[in-house]
């Protein structure tokens, strides 16, 4: 019994990051500078207005009480506000928003509760690992949907491969999962995408759960738009934000669920079983951010965008070819041609002996990440040229750089 796993964590895969993140400890711990690359972890500070807030309402005695699971009400106002602002959507406080814990906890718990052992759940591959693994975990069973085709995300494809997929599966399916701007492939889509989705939905009668944790990281002159926009999104879809990336804001955990009455009641409902929701100064700060002057949030979105422009010139220098990501804080990279027979967990491992770069393999988001890597605009402007360097003599060296790794891979299988 004691050697025996229990029931959901034998149910999740090996963490294929964790040889990576291995790795990168070694080697920091012989002193190496490694360039990280590898987390979606902002590096920017938190806006001066919304610590300030928190200051303030930390220092009221009656403030450091439970707070309420759902959000206290003045934050769920402001999320509402948000909403009618930024997408022309209504909202009601009361029944259609709930506060989370970050986006993924809300994700997670939504999961557990609209979950029976054995639904099937519709999910995207590659994917950010809650959306597949919140249902894993729940007891759910996952069908895949291929994210990508030839590399970029397809709208009329996608759809097909939903198509194919509720045709294909027993049980019928209970919900799927869109997430646009896309972590990790930084794919986009337009409302057109959500219309036809929410019509297939309503056809099928599924749930549609929404991740719109990077709507406010773009980089062209067409925001991303909400599912919610959509006429009769309500009656199916919720949809996930967060203030972690808009407000540099990823310590915190604050996010939200808004949209069906139904799926908000649920996550309220089993929330209030788990957790009394975030410390109330986090809230009222949080309010402050979505009510206070948004400067910072265009700030934000500028060195996300400088940087994303020097990672691309300088990797197109150094022979590295990446598409440049429309959105998000990620690249999604093509391995390079001549590491492609190692793949993306090898590639991965010799850019870190050899380059000091961390990066995500791509087959960490899911079989269909096969073939990439996933770079986060989390280093400067400095480091990420100093990143390309290491690239280059990298490229310059694949022959034997690829060589000596299947080597050293066969002797460990030996």
């Amino acid at each position: 019994m004691a050697d025996e796993e229990f029931y959901r964590i034998k149910r999740l895969p090996p963490y294929v990051f964790a040889e990576v993140n291995r790795l990168k400890a070694k080697l920091r711990a012989e002193g190496m500078d490694i360039i990280d690359f590898g987390m979606g972890n902002p590096d920017m500070d938190t806006p001066r207005h919304i610590v300030d807030k928190l200051v303030e309402t930390v220092q009221r005695p009656r403030t450091h009480r439970y707070s309420a699971s759902k959000g206290i009400p003045g934050l769920r106002r402001a999320q509402a506000g948000y909403y009618a602002r930024r997408f022309g959507v209504t909202l009601d406080p009361e029944t259609e928003v709930i506060a989370t814990l970050g986006s993924k906890e809300g994700l997670a718990n939504l999961a557990m509760a609209i979950t029976a052992p054995g639904d099937v759940m519709l999910v995207p591959n590659p994917s950010y690992p809650i959306h597949p693994y919140g249902f894993m975990i729940a007891g759910g069973t996952l069908r895949h949907v291929p994210a990508l085709h030839d590399g970029r995300f397809d709208p009329e494809e996608y759809l097909r491969a939903l198509g194919r997929a509720v045709m294909h599966s027993v049980p019928k399916p209970v919900a799927v999962v869109v997430s646009f701007p896309s972590n990790p492939t930084a794919q986009v889509c337009d409302v057109e995408f959500y219309r036809e989705l929410i019509a297939f939905a309503k056809k099928h009668h599924l749930w549609v759960l929404s991740d719109l944790a990077y709507a406010e990281i773009y980089f062209d002159d067409n925001p991303p738009p909400s599912i919610l926009q959509v006429d009769g999104a309500k009656d199916v879809a919720v949809e996930f934000t967060s203030l972690s990336k808009t407000y540099a804001m990823p310590g915190w955990r604050m996010g939200f669920a808004v949209g069906n009455r139904r799926l908000v009641d649920a996550l309220t409902r089993i929330k209030s079983y788990l957790d009394y929701g975030a410390f109330t100064p986090v809230q009222v700060a949080a309010a402050a951010a979505l009510n206070g002057p948004q400067d910072c949030v265009s700030e934000i979105r500028a060195i996300y965008r400088h940087r994303r422009d020097v990672l691309i010139d300088s990797m197109a220098r150094a022979g590295w070819q990446i598409p440049s990501p429309p959105a998000t804080m990620f690249a999604w990279a093509p391995v390079p041609a001549p590491f492609a027979e190692i793949g993306s967990m090898g590639f991965s491992k010799i850019l870190l002996r050899e380059a000091e770069v961390a990066v995500a393999p791509g087959v960490g988001f899911g079989e269909y990440g096969e073939g990439f890597v996933r770079l986060g605009l989390v280093e400067n402007e400095q480091r990420i040229r100093q990143a390309a360097r290491g690239v280059k003599k990298v490229l310059a060296n694949a022959s034997a750089l690829v060589e000596r790794y299947r080597a050293e891979e066969e002797e460990v299988l030996a």
